[in-house]
């Protein structure tokens, strides 16, 4: 029986007739859906999302086009090796190639500035490190990026920047920046002249597979579809707990507008986990996450003053030094890592599957990842 709050022409418009249903209206759900209609033209295909926006990182990321500074990508082959090193990076900078394709790169205000490597004096074991591993680095990504000088010494740069404390600056060279507010819009956009029907503030509550088709349970009552698509990342072991998926909640602050401000480029510092980067005339900054891990393994939103103070700090004594901008914006977003450095995109149960996890690189990974998710459920 239909929800009494639902019309019948609600039910039949909006909650009835869909072969996919995609769980999420974040970088993968909305790829994901507008892939499946290239793919199978004919097919009804639904986004539910929980909220207004998304409440991962889709709408909270700051704008970063890049596949991962030279200590990051160090501290990830240690993890996983150099093949899958070889592979992820492969899978992030085909992603944003994908994106870049999808959208235009004026539509996402794409801007090709570099992505640059702060090492303080306490940071000089990285720093040589970092030094020493750089022709490695450039041949084990040249075939991917296809140019021989992806990571480059650019501490000649740091006078014109006017930071405190900086002793050493690595550039990546293939990396730039992009809006993030754009970005999501001209993926809705996309979505709805593709066919696709998108519902905000429809949280799913569980899912029912059945014998050909999965039931959907949303607040408004259910929906049925032959497939369906999690692409909920942190969120995802809500439903399927055994999921390796922990969430890492990402704080962000950005400061009022500063007239004389000039830093070209997105910034990196201590292996990726703090990140900066100008935006407009003001001062976007981010990271963090390492300093309290416990407390940010979370899908809640929030700010804490550890890392709220840690983030100050940085931005008094090194980005501005001697300044104290007011800062006008402050929120968080939430990513999904696990123990494997590629994304989980595969069946989880009869009729549903997955495609989620993208290690806190969901702008790069996010496309491609939705481009294989439609594949996958396409049977391509």
């Amino acid at each position: 029986m239909a929800h009494t709050a639902v019309s019948y022409w609600e039910h039949h418009t909006f909650l009835s007739g869909y072969d996919v249903v995609i769980v999420g209206a974040g970088i993968v759900g909305l790829t994901a859906a507008i892939y499946t209609r290239q793919l199978r033209p004919t097919a009804r295909v639904c986004v539910l999302e929980r909220d207004t926006l998304p409440n991962g990182a889709s709408t909270k990321n700051a704008g970063f086009a890049c596949f991962g500074s030279a200590s990051e990508l160090l501290e990830q082959q240690r993890r996983g090796g150099a093949a899958a090193l070889q592979a992820v990076v492969r899978a992030r900078w085909q992603g944003l190639g994908r994106l870049r394709e999808l959208l235009g790169d004026e539509a996402l205000d794409y801007q090709p500035v570099g992505g640059f490597e702060l090492f303080r004096f306490q940071d000089a074991a990285l720093a040589a490190e970092c030094y020493r591993q750089l022709p490695y680095l450039n041949e084990l990504l040249a075939p991917i990026i296809g140019r021989p000088d992806i990571f480059r010494d650019a501490t000649h740069r740091l006078p014109g920047l006017g930071l405190a404390g900086v002793e050493h600056m690595l550039e990546n060279t293939a990396e730039g920046a992009l809006d993030t507010g754009r970005l999501m819009l001209a993926l809705l956009q996309r979505a709805w002249a593709a066919g696709v029907v998108v519902l905000h503030g429809m949280p799913v509550t569980a899912l029912e597979p059945g014998s050909g088709f999965v039931r959907v349970h949303t607040p408004l009552g259910q929906l049925e579809a032959g497939q369906v698509l999690l692409a909920t990342n942190a969120f995802s072991r809500q439903f399927f707990p055994e999921l390796d998926v922990a969430p890492g909640r990402g704080q962000v602050l950005v400061t009022e507008p500063l007239p004389d401000l000039h830093l070209p480029g997105t910034f990196h510092y201590d292996r990726g986990y703090t990140y900066f980067r100008q935006v407009g005339q003001r001062l976007l900054l981010g990271g963090g996450r390492h300093l309290d891990p416990a407390t940010e393994a979370t899908t809640e939103p929030g700010l804490t003053p550890v890392v709220q103070h840690y983030l100050e700090d940085l931005l008094h004594t090194v980005i501005l030094p001697g300044r104290r901008p007011h800062i006008d914006f402050r929120w968080s977003g939430v990513m999904a890592f696990g123990a494997e450095l590629a994304p989980i995109i595969r069946p989880l149960a009869p009729g549903v599957f997955g495609a989620l996890r993208c290690n806190g690189m969901g702008v790069a990974m996010g496309a491609g990842t939705g481009w294989q998710a439609a594949q996958m459920m396409s049977g391509a």
